[in-house]
């Protein structure tokens, strides 16, 4: 699942991955698991992330290559946060080969709209949900744990704007190598959530990601 920071990817891809009794995994996730489990690569990562430096695309494949043979995903998975560069994709292609193909969902929202929403959106404190501004403006408090909410110290227009910029630099050869391929379908991200879910699903089954499909999902 592709989108830019404030699309709201994570959120769309739990509430698939409930519909569908598949895992969803994330970068942050599977990088944070790799690391406690102490498995070669996640002391690899480790110890780069120590050092203040960027996980390169060798690290972050090995450590989706590993998590990608794990027993919960061979029934499918939504992948939120990679592949982030061509190189990444090329490699996801080469660990599902033999599987169902691959389906890759864009949510597009247009950066007026993005920076709206990253300036109004909020966090919680203690365990990092991310509250809409319409969750915010009803309860101060995160609905998942009591915790208080907080706004991120990145969700500046100034920064925003920045971190859209990098994110139109790295991604727009990345939709460029997958925007030909029949499993690839654009979502339009500015409406309602719930619109954007029904959208969402639509396009998986039209992209032949159907609940029956057995593989990889977007």
């Amino acid at each position: 699942m592709l989108g830019p920071p404030g699309a709201g990817k994570g959120t769309q891809a739990e509430q698939i991955a409930r519909a569908r009794g598949i895992p969803k995994i994330s970068t942050g996730d599977i990088l944070r698991e790799a690391v406690h489990n102490g498995t070669d690569i996640g002391k690899r990562a480790s110890a780069i992330m120590a050092r203040g430096e960027l996980l390169s695309d060798e690290v972050m494949i090995g450590i989706v290559r590993e998590r990608l043979k794990q027993k919960d995903v061979q029934d499918g998975f939504i992948l939120d946060g990679f592949p982030r560069t061509v190189t990444q994709a090329a490699a996801l292609d080469e660990i599902v080969k033999g599987r169902a193909p691959l389906v890759v969902v864009e949510i597009a929202v247009p950066d007026a709209d993005l920076v709206r929403r990253l300036s109004m959106r909020m966090v919680c404190e203690s365990c990092g949900a991310i509250a809409d501004a319409a969750a915010a403006r009803a309860s101060a408090k995160c609905r998942q744990c009591g915790g208080k909410l907080v706004q991120r110290s990145d969700d500046n227009d100034t920064v925003v704007l920045e971190r859209l910029k990098v994110y139109h630099q790295q991604t727009q050869p990345l939709v460029e190598y997958y925007q030909m391929r029949p499993t690839f379908r654009s979502v339009n991200g500015s409406q309602a959530p719930d619109r954007v879910a029904a959208d969402l699903m639509a396009a998986i089954e039209s992209a032949g990601g159907g609940a029956d499909a057995k593989g990889a999902r977007p």
